[in-house]
């Protein structure tokens, strides 16, 4: 069951983020119409796009997903797939009875034969390590690392690893993870990424974004929408999320009052990019 926190009200899943495999995920999600990942699949692709018509003839685009959990930002980036097939597969059985490696085996076999021409890239990074190991295993992370950057440094390897970083992308970690974990990365890298971060309207990205300012890059929100994240477990989460957003001069018709978290959508890239092509150009179906 979720129980609501006492840091900023979301509730939380704990007992589904660091399972063999992603059923578990999937099936406890799927009902609170958990839809976040399809909103990045289109932004993620459209801003991967526009990076490679800059960059030319060069290897596999950088990507760095952020809190990549069971590799689902990577399914969603670098196959033919949608997240409602995920939902099919694993919350819905059709991945079948097998057990954890096996079923990471199948997977493998799975998305390989919907790989996209072009894909990306893709180093995950988040704290769960069998989650982490399935997106691997599954061959949706080219690299990934079980790493936690509120609390340390990245390794060596990790570093090493995050040197050629062209995109980050996060969908669901903001709040969880603050400008501590954005810092570690930027110091690893010699010329900023830029950084594509759904962040739910009832967390502070500013912190994050003076950061990344300071790093070189601009950040522009998206003003033309909001994106729906996933319905409210209950009443007391909707009550904290509704009570947050009033303690930040928020209004929540048309938004929250709908009965489902709302994520803003924030882009910070060097300025020069900016200037060139500016947000609202860069994602016109948006």
């Amino acid at each position: 069951m979720a129980h609501t926190g006492t840091d900023w009200g979301k509730a939380h899943f704990e007992s589904i983020y660091n399972c063999p495999d992603p059923r578990r995920y999937f099936s406890t999600l799927h009902p609170l119409d958990y839809q976040i990942p399809h909103h990045g699949q289109a932004v993620f692709r459209a801003l991967a796009d526009a990076l490679r018509r800059r960059r030319g003839d060069r290897p596999p685009l950088r990507v760095v997903d952020l809190c990549c959990s069971y590799g689902v930002n990577a399914a969603l980036l670098n196959h033919r797939v949608t997240l409602d097939d995920l939902y099919h597969r694993y919350a819905q059985g059709g991945a079948g009875p097998a057990a954890g490696e096996e079923l990471a085996r199948e997977d493998r076999a799975y998305f390989a034969a919907r790989r996209l021409a072009d894909p990306a890239r893709i180093t995950g990074i988040d704290a769960a390590g069998h989650a982490v190991g399935y997106a691997e295993a599954a061959g949706l992370l080219d690299r990934g690392f079980a790493e936690n950057l509120e609390l340390a440094a990245p390794s060596p390897a990790l570093c090493r690893e995050l040197a050629g970083t062209e995109l980050i992308t996060v969908t669901g970690g903001v709040g969880y993870i603050t400008a501590r974990t954005f810092g570690h990365l930027v110091d690893c890298v010699a010329a900023p990424p830029w950084v594509a971060a759904f962040v739910l309207r009832t967390v502070s990205y500013r912190p994050v974004s003076a950061l990344l300012a300071r790093a070189g890059l601009v950040t522009e929100r998206l003003t033309t929408r909001t994106f729906r994240q996933r319905r409210f477990a209950d009443d007391a989460e909707r009550r904290a999320a509704l009570d947050a957003l009033a303690a930040r001069g928020l209004p929540v018709g048309g938004k929250e009052a709908d009965g489902f978290y709302h994520a803003e959508l924030y882009v910070s890239r060097p300025a020069a990019d900016v200037a060139a092509l500016p947000l609202g150009a860069l994602l016109p179906a948006l």
